[in-house]
């Protein structure tokens, strides 16, 4: 496992300890990526309540209750889908922030619009919601690691400020 990636989870872990809040995970392109560096932290049951892998369109719209107009009118790759995916998430768990991430690893599946490496990942907090477009490069795997450190760094800062 990633020796930066394990820091930035076991760093995120201490202040959701430390502030007395629970983290859900919702992933797509990442694919249990979060949810996996995550747990590999000792003690993260303290902190982490759940993950929901929902890579098809169908388990966004059951699991995490994604709207059907959204993912047909938007896709599954765009802000919209994200910031329903983390109010999913939330609405589906017993926690207090929650990450999603939804994005093309590649190496297929890009367009003119949204090419390879795109990714939209939403942050919730009890504060604010926000949802970040970032556009990565390199193979499948890169984009991947990149996605999970942006999202652990995202929610580390918004937590960092929740009062």
């Amino acid at each position: 496992m990633d020796n930066e990636l394990m820091q930035l989870s076991e760093n995120l872990g201490q202040l959701l300890k430390a502030k007395n809040l629970k983290l859900a995970l919702a992933e797509s392109c990442t694919g249990g990526g979060l949810c996996q560096i995550i747990t590999e932290i000792a003690g993260s049951s303290a902190w982490f309540e759940r993950g929901f892998i929902t890579y098809s369109n169908q388990s966004k719209m059951q699991m995490l209750h994604v709207n059907a107009e959204t993912l047909a009118r938007f896709g599954a790759v765009s802000e919209q889908t994200a910031l329903e995916m983390v109010q999913g998430a939330l609405a589906n768990s017993e926690a207090d922030c929650a990450i999603a991430v939804t994005g093309i690893a590649g190496p297929e599946g890009g367009s003119v619009e949204k090419p390879v490496g795109t990714v939209f990942i939403a942050v919730q907090t009890p504060e604010n919601r926000v949802c970040y477009e970032q556009h990565f490069c390199g193979n499948r795997q890169q984009v991947r690691l990149a996605t999970i450190k942006f999202a652990l760094l995202a929610l580390f800062s918004a937590v960092e400020s929740f009062s």
